[in-house]
């Protein structure tokens, strides 16, 4: 009786340890969050006297919001989004991926994913040290404003990425 428990106990730990294998667990950003950053977003730019639009997505690249000022040019909605997918998929700011395509040669074929906008303007939004989400502004008057845009609607709300 004793061995038949035992076995039984064994066969269970091992199947439990299994399954967990088979089975992840991820955080990513929701959506009231991702409203309120790409809202922020585009309040810092325009504070500033640029109109953009700015897109959140969640840590897979999927998009969340977007949410475009009302005379931001047509183009900002659709680079605001590749650039919030391109951080999201690269766990990287996108300013980060363009100097390093300018730099090195090898990482050029970066900016030939689909999908990839190697512009500056994409952040990840993390929690703690996993990425949850990125943001992507686009339309301010160089992409060094737009990001500084999107990090300002990331530090806006960062007590809520706990």
């Amino acid at each position: 009786m004793k061995t038949a428990l035992l076995s039984l106990a064994l066969a269970t730990s091992l199947t439990t340890s299994a399954l967990a294998q088979d089975v992840v667990q991820q955080t990513s950003l929701g959506t009231p969050l991702a409203v309120e950053l790409a809202q922020a977003a585009v309040a810092a730019c325009s504070a500033d006297g640029y109109n953009v639009a700015a897109a959140v997505t969640d840590r897979f690249g999927g998009l969340l919001a977007l949410v475009r000022s009302d005379n931001a040019g047509a183009h900002t909605a659709n680079a605001s989004t590749a650039k919030a997918f391109t951080s999201a998929s690269s766990r990287t700011p996108t300013s980060a991926m363009a100097e390093n395509v300018a730099k090195n040669a090898g990482a050029a074929g970066l900016v030939d994913i689909p999908g990839f906008l190697v512009l500056a303007g994409g952040v990840p939004v993390k929690a703690g040290r996993a990425t949850v989400g990125a943001i992507g502004v686009a339309g301010a008057p160089g992409g060094h404003l737009d990001e500084t845009c999107a990090n300002k609607a990331v530090e806006k709300l960062s007590s809520r990425l706990k």
